[in-house]
């Protein structure tokens, strides 16, 4: 299977945080200095639905596409990235007035560094 000429390739980006940094890094390492970005988006949901329309492709995280709605889901595929196993990093929060619920008591304080 060859290559794709990814400057060629449309991209859905998102518009902020460590998923656009993530993007921004593959770019570099792969030398495509002036990527095509088809669009730019808030939400990592938007950017599944893009893919979903035809409109391009996205780099986001496997989470998202797993609780996408079945029929965004089924029409998006799954590239292998072999060539990237660096972990992707997820935040967690929850309402300070909520933290004594049991529950979100106990999953707190298991997470490391929980404050």
């Amino acid at each position: 299977v060859e290559k794709p000429d990814w400057s060629t390739v449309p991209f859905i980006m998102a518009d902020q945080g460590p998923v656009r940094r993530r993007i921004e890094l593959w770019f570099r390492r792969n030398k495509i200095s002036n990527p095509m970005i088809y669009a730019t988006v808030g939400g990592h949901e938007a950017m599944v639905s893009m893919v979903a329309l035809g409109c391009g492709v996205a780099l986001l995280p496997e989470v998202v596409l797993e609780n996408s709605p079945e029929p965004v889901r089924n029409r998006v595929m799954i590239l292998d990235r072999s060539d990237e196993k660096t972990p992707f990093e997820l935040g967690v929060c929850a309402q300070k007035k909520r933290l004594h619920e049991p529950l979100i008591e106990a999953f707190w304080r298991i997470l490391p560094n929980h404050k």
